[in-house]
């Protein structure tokens, strides 16, 4: 059987660490039986006969701006190819922000984070039943915690809790695992991921390979 193909594109804001985030994705994917593609370049997403061949498509780009011949055929890549889309924190869920069809793809955007780097805060599994989170349990994590505007149809999978930000003080459920459709393709987003250390946590290695794989066409 042949094995799938994968693409890993990273760049954008250094701060995120996108050399080293992809280096820890590509190892998860190239065990999970993938060949693996990195480049540091949008350009990459310009061919859009050769994005055909690929099963799944891994961003790691946060802001920076994506231009209309390089983004369509990644649109089209995903909605029309049936190719997945997967990636974390703002690489994916913080990339491109004058692009609103990316951010319906990806089903949120980021929009803040309280306390910046360091808040302590516990993610909380919401289907523990469903595969690509069964056994893994609630934990706790030192890091951005991601304010984000999300798509009510998305599935959420892990959330947390932000406090006092509701009506009157109370409190306001944040997805941060999540999948959803985007035409034929399939999309998984994990908000965790602020640096390579983040990254790294067993229980977030674990739901990015889980949902990297879910999501591979």
């Amino acid at each position: 059987m042949q094995a799938k193909q994968a693409l890993i594109v990273w760049g954008g804001w250094d701060g995120h660490q996108p050399k080293e985030v992809a280096g820890l994705l590509a190892g998860l994917l190239q065990d999970a039986g993938f060949e693996v593609e990195i480049s540091d370049t949008l350009d990459r997403f310009k061919d859009a006969e050769s994005l055909k061949a690929v099963d799944l498509i891994v961003p790691i780009w946060t802001m920076g701006t994506i231009g209309k011949d390089q983004l369509g055929p990644l649109l089209q890549a995903v909605k029309e190819n049936g190719t997945g889309i997967a990636g974390c924190h703002g690489g994916m869920g913080d990339s491109f922000r004058m692009e609103v069809e990316y951010q319906f793809m990806v089903g949120g955007q980021w929009v803040a984070h309280p306390g910046n780097d360091g808040v302590r805060y516990t993610v909380n599994m919401r289907q523990p039943d469903h595969p690509l989170v069964r056994g893994i349990e609630d934990f706790e994590v030192s890091s951005e915690k991601y304010y984000m505007h999300v798509d009510p149809a998305i599935d959420v999978l892990a959330t947390t809790t932000f406090e006092g930000y509701g009506p009157g003080g109370s409190d306001v459920l944040m997805p941060v695992v999540w999948t959803k459709k985007y035409g034929a393709g399939k999309v998984y987003y994990c908000s965790l991921g602020h640096q390579a250390n983040i990254v790294a946590m067993p229980p977030v290695l674990e739901l990015m390979k889980r949902g990297m794989v879910w999501a591979a066409r």
